[in-house]
Formats: C-alpha cells, sequence, structure tokens
C-alpha cells in the first residue's frame, strides 16, 4: 500500500458545505465537528472546491448587485484626490514585478538593523546601483513615492540630475562628492519615512495619538505589536509584556459610540519559542498559562482579544490551545476572546462550523476575523519541501476569494447571529459589496491594514454605516520586516486587487467580475500551473512525506511506526541470495561472530543481532559479484531503471518499519528519519532516469581509417560500495542504486553501527527484482572494508566516511593501477569544516534558527553539518545571546518522541571522542563555552546507559584551535572585522576541506564575493545548510571533503560507466538516426503539451 494511502485520510471530506446552511448542522457536537477539520489540510481541491462553490454561487440579483456597488466603490476611489496615499502607491509605484520594488523591499527589510557604517554603506551601493529610480519620479505622486525615491537618489537640495546619468554612475559621483554618511543618511531616512506609514506609532501611546483623527471619523482599532516567533523565552518575556502593556494602554483609546471596542491582535509564536504541534505539552502548559494571563488582564479593562492565524502546520494546535481558554472559567461570560481564520485554507469552513457549534455549547460569542491569508508562498513552498500529498491552501486567487465567499455566506446565516461576530478582513471592493449584498443583516464588521484602502473605506463607513476596524501594527520600525513583507507579497504584485484597483488604466469591467465566474471560466478549478507536491519534477515521482504536525496524518503514521517498535530485527551478509553465517578453513566450517546491537538512546534496549564477516567471506562476495557481472550489464537499462523504481516503491510501502529501524538502531528523531527515507526514494528514481538517458547517449564519429563508429556508454564491471552510519539507508541506497543503474554489479559494504538498516534494506532490493549475483551485502567492521578494496578485479569504491579512510582506498586503489595498469575509479564523500559567514545585514533570527539546525540537526552527525559559525563583531554579542537562548529551548532525548530535537550521538567511541574535545575547550585560554543544553526533563534515559553529547557552542579565537571535524553537536563561533573578510574565508580555505559553507546577507555583491573565493562543494545562501535535495541540489565536496562527481547529479552514474567505441555498419546508423529523429520529435510534443 502507497504510503498516500497509509498516512492521509483516504475520506477527507466528511459532509456536505450546504447542511452547514441548516441550524440542524450545528446540533452535532464541537468534538464529532473537531473531527471534519483535519482531514481536509491537503483534500483534492478540484472535488473539494467544487463541494464549497454552492455556498459562493451568487443568485442573479446577488451577481448584478456586486457588480454595481463594486463599480461605484472603484469610481469613487479613483476620483478621490486623496485615494492614492501612504502605502498604497508605494505598493502601486513599486510593484514587486519591477526590479526596484524587489531592491526597495530588501533594502528595506535590512538597512534599519545593519549597525555598522561600513556595511550599510555596501548594502545601499549593493542594492542602488543597479536599477532605474528616476524613472519613479512624477508631478502625480503621492508625498510618500517621492519621499522614498528622493531618498533613494539623495535628490532635492543636495543634487540635481541630468539624464544622461545612470543610477549607478550616479551613486559613485555622489559617494565621491558628498561622502558616504551623507547618502547614508538619506538613505536612512527614507526608509524611516517608508516605516513610518506601515507603522501606527512606535508605542501604544503614539499609536492611540495618531489613531485619533480616524477614530474621529468613526473607525476603531486593533493594535498589532510588531515582533513575532520568539526564538527564546526573553523575546517571549518581552513580548508578553508588550501585550500587557498594550491591553492595558487600549482602554483609554475611545471610540464613537455605537462603534465595537478596540482590540489587541496577539500571536502566539510570540509568547513562546516552541509553539508548534509537536510541543504540546509546552503549549498547553506556558503558553495557556500566558494567554490567560494576558485575557485576565483584558477582562479587568474591557478590550477584546484577537488570536492571529499564524502558518498551516500551527493550525490544528492553536485551536486545541483556543478551545481550551475558551471553556476556561476565566473567559465564562465575556464574548471578547476572538480568533482568526483564513479563507486560503482548505480548513477555513470546517473551523467556522466547529467554532459556532462550541459558541453554542459554552453560550459566548466569539468574534470571528476572517481573512484572505498572508503566508501563501510559504505554505506552497514547504509542502513542495515536505513532499506533502497536496497543499493545505487553494492555488488559484480566485479559488481563495471564492472559498472566502463560501464562508460570508456561513458567518452571514442567520442562526450564527449570536453565535459568532463576523469580521471580514479585505482590501477588496468586490469581496465588501458581495458580503453586503449577501447578508439579510449588519450584524458583523468589516477591517483593513492601517496605511492602505483609506479612501474605500471611508466610502464604506459614511455611505453604508457598518462598523470599521483598522489592523494597526505598533512597534519599533526594525521590528517592521516580517509584517512588511506579508503585506507586500500579499499586495505587491500587480495581479493583487488593490493594485488594480488603484490603476486607472485597469478596466473597472474586470474588477467587477464575481470570483465564482471567474474560477468557472478556467478549464481547472486548481492551478495546473502548480503541480501537486509529488508531481514538482514532471514524469519522476518527488519523495512523499507525511506531516507530522497535522493530526489526520500523524496518528496513522504515529501508529504504524508503534507496531513496529517491538520487534528486534537480524543481519547477516548475503552472497549470492544466501545469509552467511559461517565460512570455512581448510575444509572445517567455523561459526561468524555475532552481536546484540543496543539502541544508542537506551541500552537496555534491543534493537537485534548482527552477524558480522571476515576478509574470507568478503573475498567470496568479490568473487560472486565479478562472476555474475555478465549478467546483469546486459540486462536492458530500461528494465534495470524498472526495478530500481520498484526499490522506490517497497521503500514507500514499509516506510513505518524503516521509520522503526532509522529511529531504534540510529538514534534519528522523527523529522530526520522522514527525510533519510525520502533521500533513499528520490536516489532510486533518479538513477533510474539517468539509466534511460545514458542509454540513448550515443556519440557518432568518423575514425582515423574513415570508417563510422560511435561510443556509447557501458559498465565498467564491479564496484565496492562502503557507506556510513550517519545516513544508513539514503547514502547506502544512493551508492548501490547508482552503480546498478550503471550496469555494474556491487558489493555493499554499510557501516556496521548500522547493519540492521542495511539488511533491511538489501531485503527490499532483492524484492524488488535485483538478481542475486547482481548486489552482494557484506556486513562487517572495517578489516572487511579493507579486504574488499584490497582486491585486484574491481572496477571502483564508492565511498562516505572519514578523509583518512578514503586515503587508505585510494593508495589501496593505487597499488591496483600499478598491477593490472588502470586505475580503478575512486568517488568518496568525506568529512568537512563547515562554516556559516554571517554579516551585519543578516536577521539574527533567522540566523540563529538556520545555525542551530545546521549545527545540532542529526546531533551534528551530518557531514554537511555546522561546525563554525563566523559572525560580524558588530552584532555578535545579541547574535551570540539569541543562540546561548535559543540552545536552551532545544529538546535533547529518546528519538521516539515526536518533541525530541537531538538524539544520541552513534557509539561510545563517538561519545568520548566528542566529549574530550568540549574538555579541551573549556581549558584552552583562548576558547569559552558560550552554552551546553541539557538532557529533556521528559528523557528517562540515563546518560551512563546511552550515548547522548549535550549540544554546545563554543567561542573561538581562531579556526586553528578547533583541530579537525569534530562530528556531533559542537557549534565553534567567531568573530570577524568585516574589513578582514578575506582572511577569514582564506583560514577557512586553509582548513583544507571544502564540503558546505553557508552565507547570509542582504548584500549580493559580498555573496557573488564570498562564493567565487570559497573553495567548497555547495553553498547555501541565507537559509540552513544542511538537506542537499537530489537532483536540485547535487551534493559534494572537493579538498580533503572528498573527490569525484557529486552525488545525485548529472555527472555520477556517468561516472561509474564507460564511453565504449564500436564500428557501425550502415543500417546500425540508419536505425539509428531514425530512432533520434522519433525520440527528439516526441520530446518537442511534450514539451509544447
Amino acid at each position: 500500500m502507497n504510503p498516500v494511502d497509509q498516512f492521509t485520510p483516504q475520506e477527507p471530506i466528511l459532509f456536505n458545505p450546504v447542511d452547514m446552511l441548516s441550524p440542524e448542522y450545528l446540533a452535532q457536537s464541537a468534538e464529532a465537528l473537531n473531527k471534519r477539520i483535519s482531514p481536509l489540510y491537503s483534500a483534492d481541491e478540484e472535488r473539494w472546491l467544487s463541494e464549497l462553490l454552492p455556498l459562493a454561487k451568487p443568485s442573479i440579483e446577488e451577481r448584478d448587485a456586486a457588480a454595481e456597488q463594486t463599480r461605484k466603490l472603484v469610481e469613487h476611489v479613483r476620483n478621490d484626490g486623496k485615494a492614492v496615499k501612504m502605502v498604497d502607491s508605494l505598493l502601486l509605484e513599486y510593484s514587486l514585478d519591477t526590479q526596484e520594488g524587489i531592491l526597495l523591499m530588501s533594502l528595506a527589510e535590512a538597512l534599519i538593523r545593519v549597525p555598522d557604517n561600513y556595511t550599510a554603506d555596501a548594502l545601499i551601493h549593493d542594492k542602488m546601483s543597479v536599477a532605474d529610480w528616476k524613472k519613479h519620479i512624477k508631478n502625480d505622486n503621492g508625498f510618500m513615492v517621492n519621499a522614498s525615491t528622493w531618498g533613494m537618489m539623495m535628490t532635492g537640495r543636495v543634487v540635481s540630475i541630468d539624464s544622461s546619468t545612470t543610477a549607478s554612475g550616479f551613486l559613485d559621483r555622489m559617494t565621491k562628492k558628498m561622502g558616504e554618511p551623507v547618502i547614508r543618511s538619506a538613505m536612512q531616512k527614507a526608509m524611516r519615512i517608508m516605516g513610518h506609514q506601515f507603522v501606527l506609532g512606535e508605542t501604544i501611546e503614539d499609536a492611540n495619538k495618531n489613531s485619533q483623527p480616524y477614530r474621529n471619523r468613526g473607525y476603531t482599532y486593533s493594535f498589532d505589536m510588531l515582533g513575532e516567533a520568539a526564538i527564546t523565552h526573553k523575546d517571549a518575556e518581552k513580548y508578553f509584556n508588550d501585550y500587557l502593556h498594550a491591553i492595558r494602554a487600549t482602554a483609554n483609546v475611545k471610540v464613537k459610540e455605537g462603534m465595537p471596542k478596540p482590540s489587541v491582535s496577539i500571536k502566539l509564536s510570540a509568547l513562546h519559542p516552541r509553539y508548534e504541534a509537536t510541543q504540546e505539552a509546552q503549549v498547553m502548559g506556558l503558553l495557556r498559562q500566558r494567554c490567560l494571563l494576558l485575557i485576565e488582564a483584558a477582562r479587568e479593562v474591557n478590550v477584546d482579544i484577537s488570536i492571529d492565524a499564524e502558518e498551516a502546520d500551527r493550525l490544528e494546535i492553536s485551536l486545541k490551545l483556543f478551545e481550551s481558554l475558551y471553556r476556561d472559567n476565566l473567559t465564562a461570560d465575556w464574548d471578547g476572546l476572538g480568533i482568526v481564520v483564513q479563507g486560503y485554507s482548505k480548513r477555513a469552513i470546517a473551523v467556522l462550523a466547529w467554532l459556532a457549534r462550541l459558541s453554542t455549547e459554552v453560550g459566548d460569542r466569539i468574534p470571528v476575523r476572517l481573512v484572505k491569508g498572508a503566508y501563501w508562498d510559504t505554505e506552497i513552498k514547504l509542502a513542495q519541501q515536505k513532499g506533502l500529498s497536496g497543499y493545505p491552501v487553494w492555488t488559484r486567487k480566485e479559488g481563495t476569494d471564492t472559498a472566502y465567499l463560501a464562508c460570508a455566506r456561513f458567518l452571514l446565516s442567520d442562526h450564527l447571529r449570536g453565535l459568532i461576530w463576523p469580521q471580514f478582513a479585505t482590501h477588496n471592493a468586490h469581496t465588501l459589496s458581495s458580503i453586503m449584498t449577501m447578508s439579510a443583516h449588519r450584524d458583523f464588521e468589516f477591517q483593513r491594514l492601517h496605511g492602505m484602502g483609506d479612501a474605500l473605506y471611508d466610502h464604506i463607513l459614511q455611505a453604508y454605516e457598518i462598523p470599521v476596524r483598522i489592523y494597526a501594527p505598533v512597534g519599533a520600525h526594525k521590528d517592521l520586516l516580517p509584517y512588511l513583507v506579508r503585506r507586500l507579497l500579499e499586495n505587491g504584485a500587480n495581479s493583487s486587487f488593490v493594485h488594480q484597483l488603484l490603476d486607472k488604466s485597469y478596466p473597472i469591467e474586470k474588477l467587477t467580475v464575481h470570483p465564482y465566474d471567474k474560477l468557472l471560466g478556467n478549464a481547472t478549478l486548481h492551478n495546473p500551473d502548480i503541480p501537486l507536491p509529488l508531481e514538482i519534477y514532471g514524469e519522476r515521482r518527488a519523495s512523499f512525506g507525511p506531516n507530522i504536525f497535522v493530526e489526520s496524518q500523524w496518528l496513522p503514521f504515529k501508529s504504524a511506526i508503534d507496531s513496529h517498535l517491538h520487534k528486534t530485527w537480524s543481519a547477516t551478509s548475503i552472497i549470492n541470495g544466501k545469509a552467511v553465517d559461517t565460512y570455512e578453513v581448510d575444509g572445517q566450517t567455523n561459526q561468524l561472530d555475532t552481536q546484540t546491537v543496543l539502541a544508542p538512546w537506551n541500552h537496555e534496549v534491543s534493537a537485534g543481532k548482527v552477524t558480522y564477516a571476515n576478509a574470507e567471506v568478503a573475498r567470496q562476495a568479490i568473487d560472486v559479484a565479478v562472476a555474475g557481472q555478465d549478467v546483469w550489464k546486459n540486462v536492458p537499462a530500461a528494465k534495470r531503471a524498472e526495478i530500481l523504481r520498484k526499490i522506490a516503491e517497497l521503500y514507500e510501502e514499509n516506510y513505518a518499519e524503516l521509520m522503526a529501524l532509522c529511529q531504534v538502531e540510529a538514534g534519528k528523531t522523527m523529522q530526520d528519519g522522514i527525510d533519510e527515507i525520502k533521500e533513499a526514494v528520490d536516489f532510486c528514481r533518479f538513477y533510474a532516469d539517468e539509466a534511460e538517458r545514458l542509454d540513448d547517449v550515443v556519440h557518432e564519429f568518423t575514425d582515423l581509417a574513415g570508417k563510422q563508429s560511435r561510443q556509447v556508454y557501458k559498465a565498467r564491471g564491479t564496484f565496492v560500495c562502503i557507506s556510513p552510519w550517519n545516513f544508513p539507508l539514503a547514502i547506502y541506497t544512493g551508492q548501490i542504486v547508482a552503480a546498478l543503474a550503471a550496469g555494474n554489479t556491487v558489493v555493499a559494504k554499510p557501516a556496521e553501527q548500522t547493519s540492521l538498516v542495511a539488511h533491511f534494506g538489501a531485503q527490499l532490493m532483492y524484492q524488488a527484482g535485483i538478481p542475486a549475483e547482481a548486489l552482494q551485502l557484506v556486513i562487517g567492521a572495517g578489516d572487511v572494508g579493507g579486504a574488499l578494496t584490497a582486491a585486484d578485479n574491481i572496477a571502483g569504491v564508492i565511498f562516505t566516511g572519514s578523509t583518512q579512510t578514503a586515503q587508505r582506498i585510494n593508495q589501496s586503489l593505487n597499488d591496483h593501477a600499478q598491477t593490472s595498469g588502470e586505475l580503478p575509479v575512486f568517488i568518496a564523500e568525506t568529512g568537512g569544516q563547515n562554516a556559516m559567514i554571517v554579516d551585519s545585514t543578516a536577521l539574527p533570527e533567522q540566523v540563529v534558527r538556520d545555525a542551530v539546525l545546521s549545527a545540532f540537526g542529526s546531533a551534528g552527525q551530518r557531514c554537511s553539518a555546522c561546525r563554525i559559525l563566523c559572525v560580524q563583531e558588530e552584532m555578535a554579542d545579541d547574535l551570540i545571546e539569541l543562540l546561548q537562548g535559543n540552545m536552551a529551548e532545544l529538546s535533547v532525548g529518546n528519538p521516539l518522541y515526536a518533541a525530541t530535537d537531538v538524539g544520541p550521538v552513534i557509539d561510545a567511541d563517538a561519545k568520548h571522542g566528542l566529549e574530550a574535545h568540549i574538555e579541551r575547550m573549556s581549558a584552552e585560554p583562548t576558547a569559552t563555552i558560550l552554552a551546553q543544553t541539557p538532557m529533556s526533563s521528559s528523557s528517562v534515559v540515563s546518560q551512563e546507559k546511552s550515548t547522548f553529547v549535550l549540544p554546545t557552542a563554543i567561542e573561538v579565537k581562531s579556526i586553528d584551535v578547533i583541530g579537525g571535524e569534530h562530528f556531533g553537536p559542537i557549534l565553534h563561533v567567531l568573530r570577524y572585522q568585516a574589513r578582514d573578510l578575506n582572511k577569514l574565508i582564506d583560514a577557512i580555505n586553509n582548513t583544507g576541506f571544502g564540503l558546505t559553507l553557508g552565507i547570509h546577507s542582504r548584500i549580493e555583491n559580498t555573496v557573488e564575493h564570498i562564493e567565487r573565493r570559497a573553495f567548497v562543494g555547495n553553498t547555501y545562501i541565507n537559509r540552513n545548510q544542511i538537506g542537499a535535495v537530489v537532483n536540485v541540489q547535487p551534493f559534494g565536496g572537493c579538498g580533503l571533503s572528498g573527490t569525484g562527481p557529486k552525488a545525485g547529479g548529472p555527472h555520477y552514474v556517468a561516472r561509474l560507466m564507460q564511453l565504449s567505441s564500436e564500428t557501425v555498419n550502415a543500417e546500425q546508423s540508419a536505425a539509428h538516426m531514425t530512432a533520434t529523429e522519433t525520440q527528439t520529435q516526441t520530446t518537442t510534443q511534450t514539451e509544447l503539451a
């Protein structure tokens, strides 16, 4: 059974949305209605949206009335001379489909927080010198655009510009003429002007004062304290105090009589650094307690609270928390606890029904703000990255608009009056008109964003007397970034309604079309330009990953894994299809050694038994593989590819048992286990494609004798594949299937620490159709590997492991060459002294999240893991404080728990080596231990009966003091001066390693410079530096970090083959030409389809 069927609901739609319009629907219990939410997480868009359509479908009268009302609203706004102002005008002028719009966002995002002048100047140069700012200065632009543009160009009284000046030349000339401080000052002023338009005030008191003119006109407010996603408890406490202060101060904000009272919006991610579904104990503990304290304060002063919506993965845990708060005695007889629901979410309407039932049961009215949703881009990319079965959001804008109206019709139902107070947040004039025409009453309010839609909503307030609430950010401009980016992504593209409303050249007729009609005007309800996550690679299916943050996937997945945890597995070598537990010496049969494997996270748990081979068994395996070469290389490439794809299918069918094995034997955490299986599956499918692609490659030429010849790819022979314990399934599988794809036979020698995973994987390979003679499995320690690589009849070795072992194998293969005359192929991927370079334009919170994941994910046991965090001096103190706080939030313990972030290291040898290094660093005068995360209190395992190493951060004065690679959860931190960047890069290069490098900077010139100068295989920019995806980010290093083509790339399988020349007769040549023409034609048709 494929994993999508195993771990996602077979029938996600458990109700008919039309039934919701009847009061009887709410007779069902809240518990029953809650069970209908999670299955819809990634429901089939075509089917689910078609079931929602009847709720959104307008009657003829509604359609006509909404169109007419929209026309009037648009005309009113366009005729209002003051309409296009502030943020509206900025978004209109600098839309995100212009180079200047993107550069402006980049600059605004980073400049405010850069502490040092040197980097600020570099950032300004980087963004300013590549765009044409002059074209944005116009007489009819509002103050906002011209003020920003003047800042961009330092014009006005400072300098005049002639028409022939380029932006780049202008900036250089200005720098020489006035000096960088003047330019920097002008730029920072421009950024502050822009910040003022988005932020109502830096403090709640400022906001009260600045909002007075709007309140006089009849508006009410919801104040949003800027700052979110706390990554430390200190952050969370600060945000909690900000919210507390805001609530008390909001009590003094007076609105016109009859208007709803002001409220404060809170983000749960700001109140706890671990607000996520896997950390339910913390969410329902400390986070719940903080919410109750805020609720208590709000009730005291008669201020409402609204819980903001965030990413899709947090929805279900937020609903659990909301229900717990809403049912608490503290909120009894209070209708001030509100929640936000996102219309783009496939679960939205089910959430609304559940909230209505909750209100029925408890009796207090719930304010519900219905928004379209602000994380759409993130949700799409995350679903693709995780390999989900579908998207949690609609893929068409008109799909979201239609679903929003379906939700609105339900909220406006007569039987919901008194249960829910609907708050419709939108800047879309058609959505506004549709809501007003479909509603038989006026028991609701509209909401808009501060700085946007003034003219539209001024008119709504005056003409229709419907309450309007302004959602207004309050806080320091440096905290503006996440809010600003969401607003720009929502409204900055020229396809957004906000943009089209203000653009007088855009026909009004197009704005009056009902989204229901627009949606049905498409050939499909979903967007075919956004393939499903599992189809993003076209014909090659992407690997599936269950979402452990969504209950309807997590519960069946966990249950399936648990069903295997009681098992013990066994592993032996497999030669010619038979298990080997004996060997012969001088005609006498001897038993091979068998050992019990203990789980690294608890030595009282046995994973199973392993029988280890010796050198004699290794030699036997080589002989069988060499003898079987003729049979396997003659299997057609298409058949080999078919078998490899079958391996991928069997891996996915056995997902749960592979997970259990990876967790028990290798100590993998839940998400690490999922990523491991996904990568193994991706290798099988990609290398299957490569086998077919290379089989079609033919190089035709005329040889020196004038004969027609050609070169084709052929197998080389037998490959020894030696894989590591840190990726016991993924790298092990990748090596084997690449060699098999090429037509070679394989002798696989996995790391002895993870023999059980390897043996199980080999059994699935045989089950898929790999012949017994094509794959030999040799289970054993290093001496067995030595015997394999010493064989003089192998075609090559694929190795992942330590640099020292790779050097020994290389020497052994050189000895072969001296005897046989031909050098075997050697592909090695070894260790790294991987650095992450961070300049002061980087966002500190993002850096810390990425560095912590890169250093401590997989307990630091990744070749690509970050070992040295290099931080620019000016931001180092603040960043180190954040790092210390974030490390304190890590959960170190039993990998079987979903809450665990860091599991054990692989064995006692690894543990002792790492702890010896920490000990040496604590005695080293030029090093300081910055932080060490203790074992989680929920982990009942003693450190003596396990191999945990506590995640540790150490500040060092130089790279030299570190002394080589330390393969575990240890991060070194190094400060550097911006002017010494080249010296830093050279010091990193001088380690001799060259595997991965992370760069965090908003200056493209800096990024390009580091990338050019650094000697590494893979560079990661403004993200973590682990998790290379097969065929998307081929992985491999240089120098001491490896040799040969990158794994998962286009040259890997080809390296395991050889180009063989053969003479072609005329018939063969003609037949090949015909085949090529046919194939080319087919490809072209496919591309055009």
